[in-house]
């Protein structure tokens, strides 16, 4: 069934997901606070309007995936206003990675407005954003959870309901602590197999097949081999998460030291210059530290 969707937000993660519901058969406008040029949304046959009022008139649902929490507090709180100007009844979707307390705060509020809200960050980054084929963990109230999983669907490969709502955002942060967490065993595993005198080539196939394997081992190990740090997610959002994580963990009183390591490590490659690099650009630091160059 069609629903009229106001997406919010044109960066990288927002143009792939509002391109793959307008695929899907829904009536979606895009908002972007700028007008610039965009080819996944014109490979879509989407316009983008920077008229907010215009994008929300109608809509159903209004979805967003922005930066950081003062990108979200500025849309719904700031300048731009959503929460007053939000259609009456429309669910509210924020696919932002952000801190649990500013998505419990939007929640609070529109909900007070009548707006049901649920929060469904992604993992993923450039091209499943753009292949559908993120994974979505959401958290809120069970049945329009239910009634609004169809167009998670239509942008993801898996959609996973964690219950309550702040739900999707705790475990984003979880999610995005075992990314670090293999981003920095990786950069030290390799440093010291190249300090070793190992061939980094015969390492990696050792990487692919081992109980231990995984898709950031496989993938980022051979990037880092080649010294390909294209972007898909930058090393700076990842400074933004790692703080994230460790500031979440504290509140639940729980140890992170992995999350601490891996931000000393982002810190001094974004200090390099790497700073809108890939998010694997954090391995650099860790190999300048160890003398070695891993491009091979």
């Amino acid at each position: 069934m069609m629903t009229n969707i106001a997406y919010l937000g044109m960066g990288t993660m927002g143009s792939g997901m509002a391109a793959n519901l307008s695929r899907a058969g829904h009536d979606v406008k895009a908002w972007n606070r700028s007008d610039k040029p965009n080819s996944v949304l014109e490979a879509a046959g989407l316009l983008v309007t920077t008229d907010l009022a215009a994008a929300l008139k109608g809509a159903e649902v209004v979805m967003y995936c922005l930066s950081d929490d003062a990108a979200v507090e500025d849309l719904v709180f700031g300048a731009h206003g959503l929460l007053s100007k939000v259609p009456d009844g429309a669910v509210v979707i924020d696919m932002s990675t952000i801190e649990p307390a500013t998505s419990a705060k939007e929640r609070a509020a529109f909900e007070d407005r009548g707006n049901p809200f649920i929060d469904a960050p992604v993992f993923g980054t450039k091209g499943e954003a753009e292949g559908g084929g993120l994974w979505v963990v959401a958290g809120g109230d069970r049945a329009i959870f239910d009634r609004i999983k169809p167009l998670l669907d239509a942008v993801s490969e898996t959609v996973h309901y964690m219950g309550e709502g702040g739900k999707g955002t705790a475990m984003k942060l979880v999610g995005n602590l075992l990314v670090a967490s293999q981003l920095q065993a990786l950069g030290e595993a390799l440093t010291l197999a190249k300090k070793a005198g190992l061939d980094l080539a015969d390492v990696q196939g050792v990487l692919d097949v081992a109980d231990f394997k995984t898709p950031i081992y496989a993938g980022v190990g051979r990037g880092a081999q080649a010294g390909d740090y294209t972007v898909n997610f930058a090393l700076n959002l990842m400074l933004k998460d790692a703080k994230l994580i460790q500031a979440f963990a504290q509140r639940m009183g729980t140890p992170v030291p992995t999350a601490a390591t891996a931000q000393k490590y982002i810190e001094a490659s974004i200090a390099d210059g790497n700073g809108e690099l890939n998010a694997s650009a954090l391995i650099l630091a860790i190999a300048k530290e160890g003398g070695v160059d891993l491009a091979q």
